[in-house]
């Protein structure tokens, strides 16, 4: 596979993982998953982690994968690029994965007495990578060994931070960010 073929199937595949975190900042808001708990002295999560946020986040991965779907086999046409379709559990894996992934984070983050938005290098940009993968290997074993080959996984690991920090920077100058990471 040559190496521009592996940089679009790795970004196609993690769509549906990488739009929904974006998704969580523009819907978010409203009642804090952790409800305002406390472990020992510090937040579970904190406020920037609620419901609806978390779900709007599952929701637009999971639509971005049906329409990824939907467009597969006209861009492998006009491309040459095999891109993938999404089975349905290999979506829900993605997307929710994400989201679990960065709530996960939140949660190490108030562990580590970091406050919300502060800056945790490597988990930050990686946090909804460590997570989605495995569940969406769990959930779709055999559309996830087809697509995510070793180059690929390669490839995420790679190409995530350098998209994250530059989504992050552009998100922050556009004001819906209150941090640049």
């Amino acid at each position: 596979m040559a190496i521009l073929e592996t940089i679009v199937i790795a970004f196609w595949a993690m769509l549906p993982a990488y739009v929904p975190n974006n998704a969580a900042v523009l819907a978010g808001g409203g009642r804090p998953i952790d409800g305002g708990r406390t472990w020992g002295d510090k937040r579970m999560l904190g406020d920037g982690k609620t419901w609806r946020g978390t779900a709007a986040g599952i929701v637009a991965g999971l639509a971005l994968a049906g329409l990824l779907t939907v467009l597969a086999p006209a861009v492998a046409d006009a491309t040459g690029i095999d891109v993938p379709e999404f089975e349905p559990l290999a979506a829900l894996g993605l997307a929710a994965g994400a989201m679990l992934g960065d709530i996960l984070a939140s949660f190490l983050k108030r562990r580590t007495g970091r406050q919300r938005g502060a800056m945790f290098p490597g988990l930050d940009q990686l946090d909804f990578v460590v997570v989605s993968l495995p569940l969406t290997a769990l959930l779709a074993r055999e559309w996830f060994f087809e697509v995510f080959t070793v180059g690929v996984v390669a490839v995420v690991v790679i190409l995530t931070p350098i998209l994250h920090v530059t989504t992050n920077m552009i998100a922050y100058k556009l004001g819906l960010k209150n941090e640049p990471w």
